[in-house]
């Protein structure tokens, strides 16, 4: 069987990817609960990653952090705090940049890699403001990832690595607030079919759980 990995594998849509994906690929499950993954760390990722003995099919990077513990999204710009912004980048931009620096050695020739950012990351899509810390570290996220992209793809031309907008999912981490929500494993369905219908014309951007475009 293709091997396949998901990082953050004990979240609400991380454990439904892996499960969803083990129907079909040999899933490593990778997570601070699953092995003591930090994704701050980079000791921890690449001793994680240098575990791998054998090329990767099919990677998603389903870690994330709304807002560190006792914050939540900030509303206004007087709620922004230096710490609480700083962990929020560190773990959606700086750990996406971590995993993607170590696996990407690891990666098949036809690897597809999806990195579940948001779409409140969109600059262009932004027209409620607020929410500082996370619309800007998972904007940053798909900077990270385009780049990547390009990079990757000077060596293996058939790869595929892109951002993916999950929707909003039914999970522990969306708890509290109100918007309508997919169950995780419909979810994870989307994002597979989505990943693996991608071709490498198409690698590098930014998609929805349908398959769209979502504008930068």
């Amino acid at each position: 069987m293709e091997h396949a990995i998901v990082f953050g594998a004990s979240g609400g849509i991380g454990a439904a990817l892996a499960d969803h994906l083990a129907e079909r690929y040999d899933v490593t499950r990778l997570s601070r609960r699953h092995d003591g993954l930090d994704v701050t760390d980079e000791t921890s990722v690449a001793y994680l990653v240098g575990r791998l003995d054998r090329p990767v099919e099919i990677v998603f990077v389903a870690t994330g952090l709304l807002a560190p513990e006792g914050h939540t999204p900030e509303k206004s710009l007087d709620a922004v705090e230096a710490a609480a912004m700083a962990q929020t980048f560190a773990v959606n931009a700086i750990g996406p940049a971590l995993i993607l620096r170590h696996i990407a050695p690891k990666l098949s020739e036809t690897a597809r890699v999806g990195v579940l950012t948001a779409r409140v990351g969109s600059i262009g899509d932004n027209r409620m403001g607020g929410w500082y810390s996370y619309r800007a570290a998972k904007a940053a996220a798909n900077q990270i990832v385009h780049g990547a992209a390009i990079e990757i793809g000077r060596k293996r031309k058939r790869a595929v690595v892109v951002a993916l907008h999950p929707g909003t999912v039914d999970t522990p981490f969306t708890e509290g607030y109100a918007a309508s929500k997919v169950a995780a494993p419909e979810a994870a369905a989307n994002l597979v079919r989505v990943l693996t219908a991608l071709t490498p014309e198409q690698t590098g951007g930014f998609f929805d759980y349908a398959g769209r475009p979502v504008e930068w």
